[in-house]
């Protein structure tokens, strides 16, 4: 019986998701051992059972945070996917400034803003610090890389697919 595969990207630039292509034909090999039941090219609207779960990017908003939990409470393994995930990485650059200000310059001050008024209902709302996931819910595996290699994520998939636990060492991990 097949495995269960989601991935989800967050608060991230989507370069974890094009290694995961980077897999190439490889993506026929796990396609044997599990069935993509969601993932950022899947429209579908809840949060599947999972068997592993992929995710990417940090923890931005409030609806990054509620997805997460839900992710989470459905997932039976759940893997933070890439440096922002693990970190919260660049998309924590914004701890720098409160969230108020990194709205009014995004919004109000740059040309090309449509009336100078922040959104309220068209963005999901920012937390005041972005956030790793393991901030939010625990996390089973840590995948480093910006973007993890595709080598690193098939070793990873092929383990977990076959209830094995990856090894994660320096022989096999490196930070961005």
């Amino acid at each position: 019986m097949k495995k269960k595969l989601a991935t989800v990207w967050l608060g991230g630039c989507s370069g974890c998701h094009m290694s995961f292509l980077d897999l190439d034909e490889r993506l026929l090999e796990i396609a044997r051992w599990a069935e993509v039941v969601k993932c950022p090219l899947v429209d579908q609207k809840e949060f599947p059972e999972a068997d592993v779960v992929l995710v990417e990017g940090a923890v931005a908003n409030a609806e990054h945070e509620e997805e997460l939990v839900t992710i989470r409470a459905r997932a039976k393994v759940l893997v933070a996917f890439g440096d922002c995930a693990v970190t919260a990485n660049v998309a924590s650059l914004r701890n720098a400034w409160p969230k108020e200000t990194v709205l009014r310059r995004s919004y109000v001050e740059v040309p090309g803003t449509v009336n100078g008024l922040v959104p309220t209902e068209e963005i999901a709302r920012l937390i005041d610090r972005v956030r790793p996931l393991h901030e939010v819910v625990r996390v089973d595996y840590y995948l480093p890389g910006c973007p993890p290699s595709a080598d690193l994520i098939h070793y990873v998939l092929v383990e977990l697919l076959h209830d094995r636990v990856p090894v994660l060492d320096e022989a096999r991990v490196k930070f961005g």
